[in-house]
């Protein structure tokens, strides 16, 4: 899987252009449905990252791209999640999270937020 570029409002992976929030989960990519996190957007102000959604735990690794400026939220449970499962947690402005997947990608699962 080849991390191409992003900008702000979309990413690019393997020459294939998405303008949403994508999951990668073990090599499968899908658009990231934040619906169950809504219910906390007006306590931070942006829709977070709760552990209410779907986050692919199986691996060692999970990375979460927290947008152009690093503004996506990740709620404390989704940290205490990744330290009760021994899974190495890398929180990064997208930019920088997609660089660490072209170069560690083994056994690393993404959350990749494409705006703020």
């Amino acid at each position: 899987m080849n991390f191409e570029n992003f900008s702000f409002g979309s990413l690019q992976i393997d020459s294939r252009i998405y303008d949403h929030d994508v999951v990668i989960d073990h090599g499968e990519i899908r658009k990231r449905k934040k619906t169950p996190s809504k219910q906390f957007r007006d306590e931070f102000g942006h829709t977070p990252l709760s552990a209410e959604e779907y986050i692919p735990w199986k691996c060692t690794r999970l990375v979460i791209g927290t947008g152009a400026y690093g503004g996506l939220p990740v709620m404390h449970a989704v940290k205490r999640e990744a330290k009760r499962r021994e899974v190495e947690l890398l929180m990064l402005p997208t930019h920088e999270a997609m660089k660490v997947l072209n170069k560690h990608p083994k056994d690393t699962n993404a959350i990749l937020h494409v705006t703020c």
